[in-house]
């Protein structure tokens, strides 16, 4: 099965992918190497969850807040690869960042959103390492940020 079959038999269409909104480029190539910038939990309408995962935000709504910006991070490379995903070779890293309550500790749980994303939609190439890490606080009050670097073609 090919990745835009695996996309739609999850059910996911990708969005237009995020443009910078300060200094920064949403993607950077390097080679063979795709760096891509931390991506917000970002639909449709905007930011699709708001708050702090153990406060507001429950556990289950973070998970899927990391599967969302796992679906950012795959737009992003599409647009990176001139929408070309069979170019991805390899996902080599996802960077997740997780605000949470005092004490919070489940943030490999929550990131796993995004990494079991990346497996359903790559297979293998989606194996992947990963920091899962704990903040106070993220850019437009959002309760996860991923960032990813992939191997291209």
């Amino acid at each position: 099965m090919s990745i835009e079959e695996r996309l739609t038999s999850l059910g996911i269409t990708l969005p237009t992918p995020a443009k910078a909104v300060a200094n920064y480029v949403p993607f950077a190539v390097s080679g063979h190497l795709l760096s891509i910038s931390g991506q917000l939990p970002m639909g449709a309408n905007g930011l699709a969850y708001e708050g702090i995962v153990g406060g507001d935000v429950s556990v289950e709504d973070g998970i899927q807040a990391a599967r969302l910006c796992g679906i950012n991070i795959i737009a992003q490379a599409k647009a990176a690869c001139d929408g070309d995903l069979t170019r991805v070779k390899r996902i080599i890293r996802l960077g997740g960042f997780v605000a949470g309550v005092n004490g919070f500790s489940d943030q490999p749980k929550i990131i796993n959103g995004a990494s079991d994303l990346m497996v359903e939609v790559f297979d293998d190439a989606g194996r992947h390492s990963r920091s899962a890490v704990g903040v106070n606080g993220l850019p437009l009050g959002a309760p996860v940020e991923i960032d990813a670097l992939i191997e291209i073609a």
